[in-house]
């Protein structure tokens, strides 16, 4: 028993040494980039083309730069009771469990075999024999087949905690422009409302100049028109806040009643955004992020692949102790007794399936970083386009704060005219409808600028929470430690 436990434990010792063969790590954000072939030349360590956003580093908690406590209130009720949010949660926790199985393909497996019974009766042969059997089965990672799964299964993890993340500030970015969308259909409502009463006194002055004889059928006819176009759009108006309403109650979690009170008034617009440079919008962006944990993961899958064209090992020890009434054991049989083993499982010919899976990974890498390079431009896109959003959206608002002036001054004009005598009440109440009407245009656009600025945030990455302080930086959730970029290999694990 001593030679044989000397031969084990030289087994398992050799075992362990080739099992500890290291797996080549995958490749880094800058290596990914680098085989795009698209990304190297853009300049994504030069200043946004757009806009004059300052360069400093991207902040997050931009919620709290709105001011708004109710809005608060609200994101963190979709947070907690959003129902996508949910079905993302769940599916960290399978990515979580599935790193737990591949974990588990590493470690040995332990068994336990009993039997039982007085005689062979009812064709089990095994009721003659009573005992049990102590199983251990454990296959040294030769070629790093199996940490090669578990690497893939832990960024599939970092990818899926990436995504929720991002889903987490898009539910967030949803909810604030539904909150002001709902407060502009508000404050629509009532400039038209004032519009609508400003073109029922134009009906009335049109009717009593028919009256009169000063006017006709044809200004009458005019001025109805006009007022039941306004009445038509005060109707469409209210739809449109009640459906605005409805479909934030359902990014809330709650019955869609149309019941929740928008604001009175749209938050003023906070000052400039820090947009920093687009390679950091590479670097922190939880979308952008999973998808660079795609490509480890796929590296990991081509690496698991090559290796199981290779040998494995499969040892074995058990220690067991039998007897029997009923049958008699050989005189030399050792009770109890412990025996050892080893399996090789060499695969030789599978017609062609290892090499052809070894392709389909490959494919499937080259696949993820395609796919890694089609995400990154269009989250850069997404920072310009807001960017250039932004900068003509703030034009048009100085402008139109112009015409407002100009169209108050107007029909401070024709109400001073009217009250002297040399002005009639049709020109005042023409001027009224010109001044909402440019005041319903200034508040569509300060609408959009609240609207550009929740893209621009989600777009350059920034969280709407203040970072934790153990986290420092706010950025989304590291890869679990066994899985992080790094080293020099680039490209597919190479064959053994």
């Amino acid at each position: 028993m001593s030679e044989r436990a000397r031969f084990l434990a030289t087994l398992l010792a050799g075992a362990a040494l080739l099992g500890g063969c290291a797996v080549h790590p995958p490749p880094t954000g800058p290596e990914i980039q680098e085989q795009t072939g698209t990304l190297p030349g853009l300049g994504l360590d030069r200043a946004w083309r757009s806009g004059e956003a300052p360069a400093e580093s991207v902040q997050d908690d931009w919620l709290a730069s709105f001011a708004d406590g109710q809005l608060d209130d609200l994101v963190a009720e979709a947070v907690a009771h959003n129902s996508d949010l949910r079905v993302a949660a769940v599916r960290v926790e399978q990515a979580a469990a599935y790193v737990r199985l591949a974990q588990a393909a590493l470690r040995p497996q332990i068994g336990l075999f009993g039997t039982g019974g007085g005689n062979a009766s009812g064709g089990d042969i095994n009721s003659a024999l009573q005992g049990a059997m102590l199983g251990f089965s454990w296959e040294p990672d030769l070629w790093g087949r199996l940490r090669y799964a578990r690497n893939a299964a832990q960024e599939d993890q970092a990818a899926v905690t990436a995504d929720f993340e991002f889903a987490r500030q898009s539910i967030a970015a949803s909810v604030a422009k539904s909150w002001f969308n709902a407060t502009l259909a508000g404050l629509e409502q009532r400039r038209t409302e004032a519009m609508v009463a400003a073109a029922a006194g134009l009906v009335s002055f049109a009717e009593e100049r028919r009256r009169v004889g000063a006017g006709d059928e044809q200004e009458v006819a005019a001025a109805r028109a006009q007022q039941g176009n306004l009445e038509d759009s005060l109707l469409q108006l209210r739809l449109a806040q009640a459906q605005t309403l409805r479909a934030l109650e359902l990014l809330l979690g709650r019955y869609p009643a149309a019941e929740l009170a928008a604001r009175a008034e749209l938050p003023e617009l906070p000052g400039p955004v820090p947009a920093g440079l687009p390679l950091q919008v590479l670097e922190r962006r939880p979308d952008i992020v999973a998808a660079e944990r795609r490509v480890a993961a796929a590296f990991d899958r081509v690496g698991e692949a090559k290796a199981a064209r290779l040998p494995r090992i499969v040892l074995n020890l058990s220690l067991s102790a039998l007897a029997s009434d009923v049958l008699e054991l050989k005189p030399d049989f050792e009770n109890p007794s412990a025996g050892f083993g080893a399996k090789l499982l060499a695969p030789i010919y599978q017609g062609g399936a290892l090499v052809t899976q070894v392709e389909i990974r490959t494919l499937e890498q080259k696949a993820a970083v395609a796919d890694y390079a089609r995400m990154a431009l269009r989250a850069l896109g997404d920072v310009e386009q807001a960017l250039a959003a932004a900068e003509n959206l703030a034009a048009r608002a100085t402008m139109l704060e112009r015409v407002v002036a100009d169209n108050q001054r107007a029909l401070d004009l024709a109400s001073t005219l009217h009250r002297i005598g040399k002005g009639d009440q049709r020109a005042v109440r023409q001027q009224e409808l010109a001044l909402e009407s440019s005041r319903l245009a200034l508040l569509a656009v300060r609408n959009a600028q609240l609207a550009e600025r929740v893209n621009l945030h989600l777009a350059l990455g920034g969280s709407f929470e203040a970072p934790p302080e153990e986290e420092g930086d706010g950025a989304p959730p590291a890869p679990p430690s066994g899985a992080q970029p790094g080293g020099e290999t680039v490209g597919n694990p190479p064959g053994r």
